[in-house]
């Protein structure tokens, strides 16, 4: 099942936080909206899915208008948000049970698909107990399997791992992936350059609510920055423009220091960065929060 949208605009009064967005989800791609705090992740997230009203654009999920069929637009969908929003006067297993219902689910079917859920998730030792016992990662999950009641062909991830530690990160990964796999279509959004880099297929750089750059997360670091980069602390930033400018690269200040892209198979300027009386020096291989400091002068997380 396939999502499109076009170009989607939002005002909150007379600021635009979206402005023409577009966008095109394909069965079994994961694709990532990444961008800094206020860059209108959110807000376009929630368009796609009909929680947020466009001023103006529209949204397509197979052959219905998510604007005007919203009903039938979203019993294709999954919606993973930010909140887990469980409902704590139920048990993990009737949390499924009665989630289904929003789905028609009801009966034996509903009750099958909460204990296949469970099952996929790992969480059927912890079926009859409260959800106020269950960890953080293990709430997610829960959430997660939730989305999954309906069988869904889109699943819509609103930074999914926020919060989770490094075990549970990487179950929640394997499940994400897994839904690929099933040939499902994945929208994400995350502040975790290492699960946009591992996950998605495709992104889309948000910046002020416009797309600043899109492709996959290998394209757009060697478009945009290359290979390599060093860091350089101690050093005045007139010495680092100069070293910069004259190998016709990229710097920036970078925490107490300095970053500058190193030119593939071109050691002149690694070795003019040595020479110098520096504090710390390093070098390591470019990644998401280069591409977003290049581009915006922000990282992912500010």
């Amino acid at each position: 099942m396939e999502l499109i949208a076009q170009d989607l605009w939002k005002y909150y009064g007379q600021r635009a936080v979206v402005q023409g967005v577009s966008l095109r989800l394909q069965p079994g791609e994961i694709l990532g909206l990444l961008g800094p705090n206020g860059a209108g992740k959110t807000t376009t997230f929630g368009m796609l899915y009909g929680a947020v009203i466009p001023h103006r654009g529209l949204v397509q999920i197979g052959p219905y208008h998510v604007q005007r069929q919203g009903r039938q637009a979203r019993r294709l969908l999954g919606v993973v948000t930010q909140e887990d929003n469980l409902d704590p006067d139920f048990t993990v297993w009737e949390n499924l049970v009665f989630f289904a219902h929003h789905y028609r689910i009801t009966g034996r079917p509903a009750k099958q698909r909460a204990w296949e859920l469970l099952a996929e998730m790992d969480l059927t030792d912890y079926a009859h107990q409260r959800v106020d016992v269950l960890s953080g990662g293990l709430k997610r999950r829960l959430v997660l399997a939730r989305a999954l009641i309906h069988r869904p062909k889109i699943i819509f991830l609103d930074e999914p791992t926020t919060g989770l530690d490094p075990d549970a990160r990487q179950a929640f990964w394997r499940r994400i992936a897994q839904l690929k796999q099933e040939g499902c279509a994945v929208l994400l959004t995350t502040h975790y350059m290492d699960e946009a880099q591992r996950l998605c297929d495709r992104l889309l750089l948000l910046q002020q609510g416009v797309v600043v750059d899109q492709g996959s997360p290998e394209d757009l670091i060697q478009r945009i920055i290359g290979s390599e980069v060093a860091e350089i602390e101690g050093v005045e930033a007139a010495v680092i423009q100069d070293l910069a400018e004259r190998a016709g690269v990229w710097w920036r200040p970078l925490g107490q220091g300095y970053v500058v892209s190193l030119p593939e198979h071109h050691s002149t300027l690694w070795q003019a960065l040595e020479r110098l009386d520096s504090t710390r020096l390093s070098r390591r291989r470019a990644n998401l929060e280069d591409v977003f400091l290049r581009l915006t002068g922000h990282g992912l997380v500010e």
